[in-house]
């Protein structure tokens, strides 16, 4: 304990005044600052933050470039889609795979050479495309460009690391992380279109894979907010991890919900606003991911789950009289569900699984959303041609939302052993 003519101070102890000025403000009457502001006050955070938005921005801009650069080459959305199609299956296979790497050696270590690779196969795709090869060379190259790390788990594994000893400063991280998620991958894709238009169809797989390597490459340099190396687990898979595999199966109805409501959404809008209108749902997502990182408490997962399959049936109810301006706004009512939803799984995941598997328990929950996603479009892709009333499509959202809702309450999901949130 420091004399009492001392005080510490962030470089040390240092000599405090023994009367205090009349002026000055007590301390009970000062402003605290803000929860977001405390986060990226702590030394490193905006460095390795900033270079992780950047590598994140082009995971929203490679399938859309790929698909505008495809079809004006080979004149096919159906080869274009299958082709990103083949990327995401394998990366659902590779990405757990990667960050079991980076948990084994560490984040620099393997995000590095993961990411060069993967630019290099974009790269590849590119040349491949431009000079016409025949369609098996785009689908093994695509293959390829499966390598790439998980920009956002390494991020949230470092938040995890330096606030382990702060619940609050790390729900707030959260919230942050899923903020800027849903900020990416609505702005990626505009940016891509936006350059493919403007200059040439290669111009966004170029743009995407030179941000995503700069980015990467000035997160990896962030050497003081890198978690250690933990020890080896004896744990085998996260799968094997007490609550995890109910976890997962969660997450996969969650996805569905996502895909679901991407595709009716583009069905039943079916114009240049679209995309705008669509928009509207991460917008909400962001904003309410902002707000729940302010909350001191955070609420149960199946709390959550509840919450969405209330929001979900707005677009139901918007679509129902007809009107695009309702739909909008029940598209945006609806997406305030999802970023809180998120942050409380990736919550539980966090406190779930050992330090030593963080990354890759994470690319589990990713891996599974992408499940879901796939056979949410393709459920809601069904109901766009089938349904028999227009509105009928956005059943799928709410029946998704439910359907995880009674995984979660049935199978006990969210309260494993460390997890009573």
């Amino acid at each position: 304990m420091p004399p009492p003519d001392l005080t510490l101070t962030p470089t040390g102890p240092a000599l405090a005044p023994r009367y205090r000025p009349a002026a000055a403000r007590p301390a009970r009457f000062a402003r605290p600052a803000g929860p977001y502001l405390r986060l990226f006050a702590h030394p490193g955070t905006r460095a390795f933050t900033a270079g992780n938005l950047i590598a994140r921005l082009p995971m929203g801009m490679f399938g859309v470039s790929a698909v505008i650069m495809i079809a004006a080459a080979y004149g096919s959305y159906a080869l274009a889609g299958a082709v990103t199609a083949t990327n995401l299956a394998v990366g659902s296979v590779t990405g757990p795979l990667i960050a079991r790497l980076v948990d084994r050696y560490g984040q620099a270590r393997v995000a590095v050479p993961a990411t060069a690779y993967a630019v290099l196969g974009h790269l590849v795709l590119l040349l491949c495309v431009h000079e016409r090869t025949p369609a098996w060379a785009l689908f093994l190259t695509t293959a390829v460009t499966a390598t790439a790390p998980n920009t956002g788990g390494m991020s949230r594994a470092r938040w995890a690391h330096l606030f382990r000893d702060d619940p609050d400063a790390l729900h707030t991280a959260n919230a942050f992380e899923q903020a800027a998620d849903e900020l990416c991958f609505m702005l990626g894709p505009v940016l891509a279109a936006v350059l493919c238009a403007a200059l040439f169809p290669e111009a966004g797989t170029l743009t995407a894979g030179l941000l995503f390597l700069s980015g990467v490459l000035l997160f990896a340099a962030q050497r003081s907010t890198e978690p250690p190396v933990a020890p080896r687990t004896a744990a085998g898979s996260p799968l094997r991890t007490p609550g995890m595999a109910p976890l997962l199966v969660v997450f996969l109805a969650t996805g569905a919900v996502f895909g679901s409501m991407e595709v009716v959404a583009l069905a039943y809008v079916d114009g240049p606003v679209a995309g705008p209108v669509l928009a509207l749902q991460a917008a909400g997502s962001c904003a309410a991911g902002l707000l729940y990182g302010r909350a001191r408490r955070t609420v149960r997962l199946r709390t959550s789950l509840a919450a969405m399959t209330v929001l979900m049936a707005m677009p139901l109810l918007a679509a129902s009289t007809g009107s695009l301006l309702a739909l909008a706004g029940g598209l945006l009512v609806a997406g305030m569900a999802t970023a809180p939803t998120m942050v409380t799984g990736m919550g539980v995941i966090q406190r779930l699984v050992p330090a030593a598997q963080l990354n890759e328990g994470m690319a589990l929950v990713v891996t599974a959303l992408l499940a879901g996603v796939a056979a949410g479009s393709a459920g809601g892709g069904w109901a766009a041609d089938h349904a028999p009333f227009a509105s009928f499509g956005f059943l799928l959202p709410v029946t998704a939302a439910a359907v995880a809702l009674a995984l979660c309450a049935a199978t006990g999901a969210g309260r494993g052993p460390r997890d009573r949130a």
